[in-house]
C-alpha cells in the first residue's frame, strides 16, 4: 500500500475516533451549560424555524416531570440510563432486530436527541446504549431530565422544550400547566407532528388521562427529581 494511503487511512481513523470521543468529552459540561439537540442544529442549517425557551424543572408545573417519567421510564429513578430487562422485552415483542421499539429510557432519548439521529438503526442503538450510561454517570438524574425536557420536540414548527411547547399548545408558561395539561403535552411526545395538545384528538385524550391518574397514583416514581 502506498505511502499516502496509509497516511490518509491513519488520519481518517484518527478524526473517526475523535468524533466518537467527544460526546464523552462534552457531556461534564451539560451540567452548567445548555445543550443542543441534532433535530435543533439541522432545522437551523437548513433554515427552519426553531423556537425554545430554556426553563429549569424549578418554573415547570411539578406534574409535568412525573408525568413524563411514568409515561416514558417509569425505572427512570433507579436504572442507570439503560432499562435492560425493558430492552429484551421490546426485542422479544419484534419479529426482526431492525423493527424494535420502544425500551428507550429518558436518558437513552436525551442521548439520541443530542447526539445522535432518528430512526430505527442498529448502529445509533450501539452508539446510543454506552453514552446513555455515560451521561448517567456523569450528570445528576434531575438534570438528565431538565435537559430532555428542554431539547425534546414539543410541536409542529420547530417548537423545541416544554416552555415553547406549553405556549404553543396552551398559550401559557409550563409552570401554570395543570396536570391534564401536562399529561396532554407528554402524550405528543413520541410525534408532535402526527399528535396535538392544542387540538386533542381520541388517541391524545386517551393517553392523556391515562398518564394522569398513574402520575397521581405513583408520586415515588419521581423521587429522585426531587429539590434536594
Amino acid at each position: 500500500m502506498p505511502a499516502v494511503w496509509r497516511r490518509s487511512l491513519v488520519a481518517l481513523a484518527v478524526v473517526s475516533l475523535f468524533l466518537l470521543l467527544l460526546p464523552y468529552l462534552i457531556v461534564p459540561f451539560y451540567r452548567f451549560v445548555q445543550p443542543v439537540s441534532t433535530p435543533m442544529l439541522w432545522r437551523w442549517a437548513t433554515g427552519a424555524r426553531v423556537e425554545r425557551m430554556v426553563v429549569p424543572l424549578s418554573r415547570m408545573a411539578p406534574s409535568l416531570p412525573r408525568t413524563v417519567i411514568v409515561a416514558e421510564d417509569g425505572t427512570f429513578c433507579r436504572n442507570r440510563g439503560v432499562d435492560f430487562g425493558a430492552m429484551r422485552e421490546a426485542l422479544a415483542d419484534a419479529e426482526d432486530i431492525s423493527e424494535a421499539r420502544g425500551g428507550s429510557t429518558i436518558t437513552q432519548q436525551t442521548a439520541k436527541n443530542l447526539f445522535l439521529w432518528s430512526g430505527r438503526s442498529i448502529v445509533r442503538k450501539a452508539l446510543e446504549l454506552p453514552l446513555a450510561l455515560w451521561i448517567n454517570l456523569v450528570l445528576p438524574k434531575r438534570r438528565v431530565l431538565e435537559i430532555y425536557l428542554n431539547i425534546a420536540e414539543w410541536g409542529p414548527n420547530g417548537e423545541f422544550g416544554v416552555e415553547a411547547g406549553s405556549r404553543y399548545a396552551f398559550g401559557k408558561p409550563a409552570h401554570e400547566l395543570d396536570s391534564l395539561e401536562s399529561a396532554e403535552l407528554v402524550a405528543i411526545l413520541p410525534n408532535p407532528y402526527r399528535r396535538s395538545a392544542r387540538k386533542p384528538g381520541a388517541l391524545v385524550r386517551r393517553l392523556a388521562s391515562l398518564y394522569q391518574r398513574r402520575a397521581a397514583a405513583h408520586p415515588a416514581l419521581a423521587a429522585c427529581i426531587r429539590t434536594p
